[in-house]
């Protein structure tokens, strides 16, 4: 498959012609259990007929919420395969999360984790959904009731062929980006925009010169970085994905040492655990031929200490949702550390003055913008947030970066106030809308600090009400109960009062650099 394939398939036929060529090679690999490509093939178009039957049809939004696991990339395709759209929900997300994500997207059905039905439950949104199905990692003999239906019994005798007329320039998934307004936003990704950016990857990664590679798959599936790089990339290159639900030191080096993976596309949170391992060199690291690390700045010091004890390569690249998501890799050949490297192929990047917009020379700092066949339709139900992200075709990522006279990038801050705690993105208005709703709460404000395991973590200053005795444990708790855990500051401090302009906008930055 080449460039103009790539450019004008769905990411159906990049499956269907992947199952064609490669029927027998193994497709996912999940604790012992082993898929080939052809079995792959023949699960989702079940599957997709059994949500045909209740009432699932080209354009409708369904949910995926999921650990790591077979039925996702089953899921995701039976989908798609419809003509549907996915919706990515992590299962981490609390109820007041999946609310919005839910009625945003207008979904009608939605695949999720056992143990979450209790929390489906208490979602208004989830009254209005056709199809709930139920996936269970270890069968049982549970009834979940309220019209749920396990994960299993969809599959229809037959098999969904093509039942829809989908185009590459239909949308294939919602991807939520957190809002610095306190609005979640869907980045409506296309299957134009997610079978390049496989093709890219796959490009960038050396794979056309290499037997399929087995990639070791633990950042999870429900973020845009693994949607692409780990299940969208092995099914374009025929290659195996190695799923794990969770990210555990001791679990992954078991992993590397019995299934002996290719590429480990990781965050940096993962390879500082490896590094602190004290025998991480003899489970074989050495035998994965590249280590991308993506979603969060990787420290030079963590990639020396990775490299020097392991044998193996780290390379680190660049991407955002809006982008589905890769933009900018390090070449294999000729990498610099600490840069996220150079436009991918088929994508432009320029930087601009944040002023004027004029393009700006090497070493000035602005905002990088970026344009190819990656960047997103827009954002779904959005057009004023679109029409200012996107201009001209060109995507103002709302990253300030520079770029050196041999053309690499380095992002050197970030235009929001995104926090990338672990690699994922915290957004400080939507914890702090959380804190303001606490009765003992006056005045709130979350930023990122450095933290030398998670790369950022997140601290919360907080005034409390006059009449009002908090403590850090109850705002914790409170904490815990309303949002995600990754989300739920790890550093509270309280404050008689807080930095402030003349107008009384809170300044932020005077606590960053605090």
């Amino acid at each position: 498959m080449n460039e103009i394939k790539a450019l004008h398939m769905t990411l159906t036929d990049m499956l269907e012609e992947t199952c064609k060529r490669f029927p027998e090679r193994k497709a996912v690999y999940f604790k012992g259990y082993e898929m080939d490509y052809q079995t792959l093939r023949t699960q989702v178009r079940r599957f997709a007929a059994g949500l045909k039957r209740s009432g699932i049809g080209k354009g409708d939004r369904v949910a995926i919420m999921l650990p790591n696991c077979p039925q996702y990339v089953i899921a995701y395709y039976g989908i798609l395969q419809l003509g549907g759209i996915v919706v990515q929900v992590s299962p981490m997300s609390v109820a007041g999360e999946l609310e919005h994500f839910l009625s945003d997207s207008g979904a009608k059905g939605i695949v999720l984790y056992a143990p979450l039905t209790a929390m489906l439950d208490s979602v208004r949104a989830a009254e209005g959904l056709q199809a709930k199905i139920v996936v269970e990692l270890i069968p049982t003999e549970n009834e979940y009731g309220n019209n749920y239906v396990k994960f299993q019994s969809v599959f229809a005798d037959e098999e969904c062929e093509d039942s829809a007329a989908v185009t590459p320039e239909d949308i294939a998934v919602l991807q939520y980006t957190g809002g610095t307004t306190g609005r979640s936003k869907g980045a409506m990704l296309s299957h134009r925009n997610l079978v390049a950016n496989a093709y890219q990857t796959f490009i960038i990664m050396g794979e056309e010169q290499r037997e399929p590679d087995r990639i070791l798959t633990v950042i999870p599936l429900f973020h845009v970085y693994a949607m692409t790089v780990c299940m969208n990339l092995a099914i374009w290159g025929g290659s195996q994905m190695i799923l794990l639900p969770r990210f555990d030191t001791n679990e992954v080096l078991e992993t590397i040492r019995d299934t002996k993976p290719t590429l480990f596309p990781g965050v940096p949170t993962m390879y500082v655990a490896v590094n602190a391992h004290p025998q991480a060199e003899e489970y074989g690291i050495s035998s994965i031929r590249l280590c991308v690390s993506g979603s969060a700045p990787l420290p030079v010091e963590v990639i020396k200490a990775f490299e020097a004890k392991t044998k193996g390569m780290i390379i680190e690249g660049f991407g955002l949702s809006e982008a589905s998501p890769v933009t900018h890799f390090n070449p294999m050949d000729k990498r610099k550390a600490g840069s996220v490297g150079k436009p991918i192929p088929l994508t432009e990047a320029k930087i601009v003055s944040l002023q004027d917009g004029t393009e700006l020379g090497a070493n000035e700092y602005g905002e990088l913008i970026v344009r190819g066949p990656q960047v997103m339709s827009g954002y779904w139900g959005m057009a004023e947030e679109t029409a200012s992200t996107i201009q001209g075709g060109w995507l103002y990522t709302g990253d300030i970066a520079a770029k050196d006279e041999d053309g690499y990038y380095y992002i050197v801050d970030r235009k929001k106030d995104l926090i990338i705690a672990g690699g994922y993105n915290v957004y400080p208005r939507e914890v702090e809308e959380v804190l303001y709703q606490h009765p003992g709460i006056q005045e709130a404000v979350v930023i990122g600090v450095p933290d030398a395991y998670r790369g950022e973590t997140v601290k919360a200053v907080i005034v409390a009400k006059q009449d009002a005795s908090l403590t850090e444990e109850e705002v914790d708790a409170y904490c815990r109960k309303h949002m995600a855990a990754y989300k739920v500051p790890r550093i509270i401090e309280f404050r008689d009062a807080l930095p402030k302009t003349a107008v009384g906008k809170i300044l932020r930055r005077l606590l960053r650099e605090a």
